[in-house]
């Protein structure tokens, strides 16, 4: 039987009909997507769903789904869909990252023109018969500064169309290393340096944790008299009271949002002030990227449906069924020894070094390299996927190196991952257990054997007598349960790694004081 795909949401004719070719039994029901429950009634009978941004595919909506193998979002942003309870039901998530950047970046600058020359106000004016001529001087962008805080796909093709307005552009971006800014014509600056030099500030960062309010109180403050700010990538990148005072105050002297907190955005702080000039959230509305993002879509989707085919999915990687019992657990590891990594990386990464040493040196190492890039990003781009992750590694300018070798040591076979930043390099190395689960089994080069669980505390210290009692005594007080313990030193009373897991997170005044400890170099809690 012919699998069976519900499309939700607008998709172009030309995408309707790829199902059709490929033999794929597509229902086009483009206005379902707002009916809940009605698309809760039928879901059960498909095996694929198709959308956009209108349908909301809701941990409820999927407990209806009893078939239901793929999702695919047409276009990049997935908030729509609740990808933890999919993964739980064995259902794959795809989108297709790289089908609107063009798209998005140049509706940034279109924004940065229209804010710069106040051409929305202007327009509203003169439309009102006030020829209201001296009112709406401009500034030009020839000589600027831009500001770009982030530099991948979108914001350097932002970079490249800037260059040929004229506007020296500067970029920060941890990721983005020199080589690769000189490439992109760019200067590569802190953040601080940043806010201090630029005319305009784009963003083009992915929201996460450490970017959410990267635009606040404290940055507006450090920014020129008069900058002006453009937001095209998400929601919450800005605290929008915090822009709402400093276009108010005269400190911010225009501002540009396609994107809000809550959308559809009725109602919003920046509404009504000055110099703000607001957009439905259109980065990715034009017919190019709209057809072109609706195709990749329908191809993936049949290509997993019909052949098993995995591309651009944000919760597995992709691996064929030939390759999955063998490659699937040093899949795991590799994306965790990347997780490991990303989560202490800091600043910039110039170099990634994957040794594969044994048996795991004779499997497919692309997809190994693209898993432990995965998780390498994870921490700064989090829906970066196997698929991905090369391109967006390629991009920041990162030089991904692979060794093999037959097997050495005490193990059969291992994975050492190398990354190499502008300060320092830091080598984790793991392998798979009888047991199929992954180990680590060397951190910068001191031996020792942890399993990975949810919450982990790796601390660096100096081997002195008394600091694991401290260690328990800090958690216990606190109430956190410690359900593993691993340690390893260089030499007694030199360097020492602790990997801890713990039965939940731990709170950030035990943090400190575990950091204010005279031998202790370093405390880090990791997520996996």
């Amino acid at each position: 039987m012919a699998p069976r795909v519900l499309i939700s949401d607008k998709l172009s004719a030309a995408a309707v009909q790829i199902f059709a070719d490929r033999g794929v039994d597509a229902d086009f029901l483009p206005d379902i997507g707002k009916d809940k429950a009605r698309l809760q009634e039928i879901i059960g009978g498909y095996d694929g769903l198709a959308i956009r941004s209108a349908t909301k595919v809701t941990e409820k909506l999927i407990g209806a789904a009893g078939r239901l193998k793929v999702i695919g979002r047409a276009g990049i942003g997935v908030d729509n869909v609740d990808i933890k309870a999919a993964t739980s039901r064995g259902i794959i998530v795809m989108n297709t990252p790289f089908g609107n950047a063009i798209t998005t970046a140049e509706h940034a600058l279109s924004m940065m023109m229209a804010a710069i020359r106040q051409i929305p106000a202007a327009d509203a004016s003169t439309q009102a018969g006030k020829w209201e001529k001296s009112k709406f001087i401009g500034r030009e962008l020839t000589g600027k500064t831009l500001g770009l805080i982030g530099c991948g796909n979108i914001g350097s093709i932002v970079a490249d169309r800037a260059l040929g307005l004229k506007m020296k552009v500067i970029a920060y971006d941890p990721f983005l290393t020199p080589e690769r800014a000189i490439s992109l014509g760019v200067e590569k600056v802190e953040l601080e340096t940043l806010l201090a030099r630029a005319d305009v500030i784009s963003l083009h960062t992915p929201l996460t944790d450490k970017t959410r309010n990267i635009i606040n109180d404290e940055t507006l403050a450090a920014m020129k008299p008069g900058a002006v700010l453009i937001n095209c990538a998400r929601g919450g990148l800005a605290d929008e009271m915090a822009v709402r005072a400093a276009l108010d105050s005269g400190k911010l002297g225009a501002a540009a949002f396609d994107v809000f907190v809550e959308e559809p955005a009725e109602t919003n702080p920046l509404f009504g002030a000055p110099n703000f000039v607001a957009t439905p959230h259109l980065g990715a509305s034009t017919l190019e990227a709209q057809e072109n993002v609706a195709l990749q879509v329908a191809e993936q989707m049949c290509d997993y449906l019909l052949h098993g085919a995995v591309t651009n999915a944000l919760n597995m990687p992709s691996i064929s069924a030939e390759e999955a019992p063998k490659l699937a657990p040093f899949v795991r590891l590799a994306e965790q020894l990347g997780l490991f990594a990303g989560q202490l990386t800091e600043s910039g990464i110039e170099t990634v070094r994957l040794e594969y040493a044994g048996a795991v040196a004779e499997l497919k190492t692309e997809a190994l390299t693209a898993a432990a890039l995965t998780g390498l990003l994870t921490p700064l781009l989090q829906t970066v996927n196997m698929v991905s992750a090369p391109a967006l590694a390629a991009e920041r300018g990162l030089s991904v190196e692979e060794l093999r070798r037959g097997k050495r040591g005490a193990y059969e076979t291992y994975i050492r991952l190398t990354v190499v930043t502008e300060r320092q390099e830091r080598s984790v190395a793991g392998t798979v257990f009888a047991d199929g689960k992954p180990r680590i089994i060397q951190v910068k080069g001191i031996n020792m054997e942890a399993e990975l669980g949810a919450h982990m505390l790796y601390i660096t210290n100096e081997d002195k007598p008394g600091f694991i009692g401290h260690l328990g005594t800090e958690l216990g007080s606190a109430g956190v349960n410690i359900a593993t313990f691993n340690l390893g030193r260089s030499a007694p009373g030199q360097d020492a790694i602790c990997l801890v897991e713990v039965d939940g997170e731990v709170p950030p005044d035990v943090m400190a004081r575990l950091q204010a400890v005279s031998h202790v170099k370093q405390v880090k809690a990791l997520r996996f």
